[in-house]
């Protein structure tokens, strides 16, 4: 599930959980029932700021590419107001101030990153960490970057079509390494693959295409959510059970597409690009505890 935000609301949102001041790719774990547990991608190029949240300053210097969190929060109100670098104070911010409501029990990532376009925007997901079965992982893929939906391929055949900003696809799949291939939207010629990538028993893996590409910027995020895998039951291995309303489940030609587009979607795109380039020009001669307010 995502909400996507106009820019200047958006930073704010995506400010929260910067005082956890966490690496990227740290593992997170499900939220408590009595808290809510928020991680922040900062995925906007060239846009480095400071953070203050509560009036404080919570994270100094917040690069590019840089993702904070977990931070496991009490539910209720935060403001936050995002300043230029060399601020010394949050007086006169650049954005918000924005006061962000958090339920308690649930897990977000907050996303600051361009959209299609190019544009800053930022979209507010709920990580899936309902129970995942044994034997299997769960692989969410999110396109954040100003740039060009693709196709994810299983052979000839596509199983992700035009895959575009800011969209996801959340799919549980069987642990274990998986293959496959990534073309152009609507074509089924690869310009990737196929590749092969491990699937984590109990984690959601998440992953996140950010960037432009037309600043020939282009990088990968992961995150990870662990804590959800479950004990055998009796169940089928090959069994298809139940999945949650942004799910679905693959046999395992598709799993091996839809999880080697992780690794694979950047190079694919900044290939596409530098094909478009090179055929236009033939044509034409960016610390303190958080406290709650409630």
């Amino acid at each position: 599930m995502r909400t996507t935000y106009r820019a200047v609301a958006a930073v704010g949102t995506a400010a929260l959980a910067l005082g956890a001041g966490a690496v990227l790719a740290l593992p997170a774990s499900a939220a408590d029932g009595d808290q809510a547990m928020l991680s922040v991608f900062h995925g906007v190029p060239d846009l480095t700021v400071d953070v203050y949240v509560n009036g404080e300053l919570t994270l100094d210097d917040f690069e590019p590419g840089d993702m904070a969190g977990p931070l496991e929060l009490a539910p209720g109100t935060y403001t936050v107001a995002i300043t230029a670098a060399d601020a010394a104070d949050d007086s006169d911010p650049a954005i918000g101030p924005v006061d962000l409501p958090l339920e308690a029990g649930v897990n977000y990532t907050a996303a600051a990153h361009l959209d299609a376009e190019g544009t800053p925007t930022a979209t507010l997901f709920t990580n899936d960490t309902s129970e995942i079965a044994a034997g299997e992982g769960r692989l969410t893929v999110r396109h954040v970057a100003a740039a060009p939906a693709v196709d994810v391929l299983a052979g000839d055949s596509p199983v992700i079509e035009n895959l575009a900003n800011p969209d996801e696809k959340v799919l549980d799949l069987p642990a274990g390494t998986v293959s496959a291939s990534v073309a152009a939207t609507g074509t089924t010629d690869p310009v990737i693959g196929p590749a092969d990538v491990d699937v984590a028993e109990g984690t959601n893996t998440i992953a996140y295409a950010w960037g432009s590409l037309d600043d020939d910027n282009l990088a990968l995020a992961v995150q990870t959510v662990d804590g959800m895998g479950s004990a055998p039951a009796g169940v089928d291995a090959g069994q298809t059970g139940l999945a949650a309303p942004d799910q679905q489940t693959f046999g395992p030609i598709a799993v091996g597409a839809l999880f080697a587009f992780v690794g694979v979607l950047l190079a694919a795109c900044v290939t596409m690009l530098v094909k478009a380039s090179r055929e236009h020009a033939q044509t034409h001669p960016r610390a303190h505890r958080v406290r709650s307010r409630h």
